[in-house]
């Protein structure tokens, strides 16, 4: 089944069940697909739903932050209950531990040994982790390792 179609499934399943949080957050992910899809006149894999999946979900955590600066409890309890159906359709996300191992072997293959490198270490370590790390996190997390 692809992810476009469990996307679809899902749909259903939280209409019946009346699930109003799922099914707005499944709305705006398949509105999302079906916009590029037509806008590029393609047919999306599900590697590039995946794409779209996660940008929304950096969107997500990006309110989030927002929210917080406003003392807004009400709308970062909802924030998070999208992200966690959003989280659903995405691989496992690796913990920092896993994202640290990565990132050192990355940077012993490349031979990087300075800030100054940081491009090509973002660059080679990205499609690794696509879909399972945070770009945000793993900038983070090479920062500190090559201070």
């Amino acid at each position: 089944m692809s992810l476009k179609d469990k996307l679809m499934a899902d749909l259903k399943t939280a209409m019946k069940n009346k699930d109003k949080v799922r099914k707005d957050t499944i709305t705006l992910i398949r509105a999302a697909i079906k916009q590029r899809e037509v806008d590029e006149r393609i047919d999306l894999s599900d590697e590039q739903v995946e794409e779209i999946i996660s940008k929304q979900l950096k969107e997500k955590k990006g309110a989030i932050e927002e929210f917080a600066k406003g003392n807004r409890k009400d709308l970062i309890e909802a924030t998070e209950k999208e992200i966690e159906i959003l989280l659903d359709y995405l691989p496992e996300q690796l913990s920092e531990d896993e994202i640290r191992d990565i990132v050192e072997n990355t940077i012993k293959e490349c031979g990087i040994s300075s800030k100054k490198d940081m491009g090509i270490l973002m660059k080679t370590v990205m499609p690794k982790l696509k879909g399972r790390a945070d770009g945000k996190t793993v900038s983070s997390i090479a920062q500190n390792i090559l201070k």
